[in-house]
């Protein structure tokens, strides 16, 4: 050892043994003044010594230290401030050394602006300017959902105006469009009672926060006030405003409706990358559910990597639930949040559930790497979505129902089929509901099954390996029942997909399985959902438009169901039907009945 480097280590102890025990956070530079380390402890003294008081079995820990030119340190209060400095540290200059999340990227939220009448809007960056932020939230679907709901429950704003009361007494402003559609009551011209906005804010609070049946109840009773003040008009919208709620509540993974407010986190540790999953539960409810990927670069253990990715999640949210479930014990104390290893109940079932879904992102992640380069896109899409489902066989037939009705009217529903992992739209179906009278989903769902399989059973068609309801455990018991009555659930797997969180449910299982969000497998079940819905809605529309039109030709007296029936036979639309001349009217329904269609769109005309 030359003199210049028994100097260098010389100072490098001076500086340990100067070391305070406090907690804090300490920093390590190379020679040219680069940060290459950033760690955190409970005792600096104690824990920057170890570095270099012992050897070390892992090679890059030993590079490290002989890299370290020069430390530093910053003394806090409590190490669960440690832990966040360390965290906002690592962010900021990326060491070499440390531990890298992998899935840094911002997610969106969505706030409720510190401003007269409020506005409600997603954004990606979080400004302290005292308006209330919730998220964030890992799906942009979900957060343009709930803003869809709120802007179809209550009438807030979506301009920028500054609506300070001097800025509304002026009149400076006048009634947008959005006024006069009827989605904004013109706070701007003092058309809508602050006030009453103000309690409209609270309620999306309330629906944020997972508080949805206090909402319910007061709408309840308003429903009920006007109702006895024979104002069923408004009565009734208030009801379609709870039906509404209803729906988003329906679609939320509920564990226990009594349990209180708690975040979960389980941890998969591999040789180089660590996978975090975290779940957030409210009033028995999960409505978060996001994996987070720990590229290791020293021998971290798995209780670090927790520690980290607790802090990572504080900083995102901004506040964790005061009681926080780990899979093993963590050596530090929080000043506002209590951990708790879970042994048994509701809450053991809840990591359980956070474990299992670590589980399957990793497994999604070595499935990825181990395919092979050159085998073709569709075979490996394939096989990756057998894995991931569970499936038997190579799910090369797809097929996925979805019911579409408003308010029981013209009931259709629509089944898209999907070879090789793409739409096969020669093979789309409609069904218009027969057996079912108003708006129910499941019968509807158990008929449009039923005469699906039905008929390709006695036609002895190819039957699909896979069928996807679009919907939650209702529609797809409904689906299974049917299939088990035809003989047909050992040769078809069933699954269910609900809107809110992406669930996938399966038969007889209550806990859902959550698939990463950028899984190829999600996006071809999501594209098949879409698909099915769109297909059918346009069909339902097309039902509507040509019931409507055909109402139209049935006022003409003397013309009935059949020769509305010849006439759309003959001319295709009904935009041709009135504009046909009378000569093609009668080659197509006879003289009498051709006359009286023409003589009703040409009423000027003398014949």
């Amino acid at each position: 050892m030359n003199n210049s480097t028994e100097k260098h280590e010389n100072r490098l102890k001076l500086e340990v043994q100067a070391l305070p025990s406090s907690p804090g956070v300490y920093q390590y530079f190379n020679e040219d003044g680069i940060i290459i380390y950033i760690g955190k402890a409970k005792d600096l003294k104690k824990r920057v010594s170890s570095y270099f008081s012992k050897q070390h079995d892992d090679g890059k820990t030993r590079l490290l230290v002989r890299k370290i030119h020069k430390i530093r340190h910053i003394v806090v209060d409590t190490e669960e401030d440690a832990l966040l400095l360390e965290n906002n540290l690592i962010k900021k200059y990326q060491p070499r050394y440390n531990i890298l999340l992998k899935d840094d990227k911002s997610f969106p939220y969505i706030v409720i602006k510190n401003e007269a009448f409020p506005r409600v809007f997603s954004t990606r960056n979080f400004v302290r300017d005292g308006s209330i932020y919730f998220g964030p939230y890992t799906s942009v679907g979900m957060v343009r959902t709930l803003i869809d709901l709120f802007r179809q429950i209550y009438p807030i704003r979506t301009c920028k105006l500054n609506l300070s009361s001097e800025n509304i007494k002026e009149g400076k402003y006048k009634e947008c469009l959005e006024y006069h559609i009827g989605k904004c009551k013109a706070p701007c011209v003092g058309l809508y009672n602050e006030q009453i906005y103000n309690s409209n804010i609270a309620a999306i609070k309330d629906i944020l926060q997972g508080n949805i049946s206090s909402v319910l109840k007061y709408m309840h009773e308003v429903m009920m006030q006007y109702a006895q003040e024979l104002e069923f008009e408004k009565a009734n919208e208030i009801k379609g405003k709870i039906e509404l709620l209803k729906g988003y509540q329906s679609k939320s993974t509920v564990v226990n409706p009594k349990m209180s407010n708690v975040d979960v986190f389980s941890i998969l540790d591999d040789p180089k990358v660590a996978y975090v999953n975290f779940l957030r539960v409210v009033n028995g409810a999960i409505i978060q559910s996001h994996t987070m990927e720990f590229k290791k670069k020293l021998n971290e253990s798995s209780a670090d990597i927790l520690l980290l990715a607790i802090s990572e999640m504080q900083n995102r949210l901004h506040l964790l639930a005061r009681e926080v479930l780990v899979p093993f014990s963590l050596d530090i104390e929080f000043e506002r949040i209590k951990l708790l290893v879970p042994k048994i109940g509701d809450k053991k079932k809840l990591m359980d559930l956070s474990e299992r879904n670590v589980k399957y992102y990793r497994l999604d992640k070595l499935k990825q790497q181990s395919l092979h380069k050159k085998e073709p896109r569709e075979e490996r899409i394939l096989k990756v979505m057998q894995t991931d489902l569970r499936l038997k066989v190579l799910p090369r037939h797809i097929e996925c129902f979805d019911n579409s009705n408003i308010q029981g009217t013209n009931p259709v529903a629509a089944c898209v089929v999907f070879r090789n992992g793409k739409p096969y739209k020669k093979d789309y179906r409609h069904f218009n509901i027969k057996t079912v009278e108003g708006p129910n989903d499941f019968a509807s769902m158990e008929e449009v099954v039923y005469r699906r399989y039905k008929r390709l059973k006695e036609e002895c068609e190819s039957l699909p390996q896979l069928v996807v309801i679009d919907g939650g455990k209702g529609q797809l018991g409904a689906a299974v029942r049917i299939l088990r009555d035809l003989g047909l659930t050992e040769q078809i797997s069933v699954i269910g997909i609900a809107k809110r969180l992406e669930e996938i449910f399966y038969p007889g299982d209550p806990v859902p399985l959550y698939l990463d969000k950028n899984s190829e497998t999600l996006k071809i079940i999501q594209h098949l959902r879409n698909e099915a819905h769109r297909f059918g809605i346009t069909f339902h529309r097309q039902k509507r438009s040509i019931n409507f039109i055909k109402s139209e030709l049935n006022e003409i007296s003397g013309v009935g169901d059949k020769t509305v029936e010849q006439l759309f036979k003959t001319f295709k639309s009904f935009n041709k039907i009135k504009a046909a001349t009378l000569e093609n009217l009668v080659a197509s329904v006879g003289k009498d009945k051709g006359r009286r269609v023409y003589l009703y769109f040409n009423p000027d005309k003398d014949i």
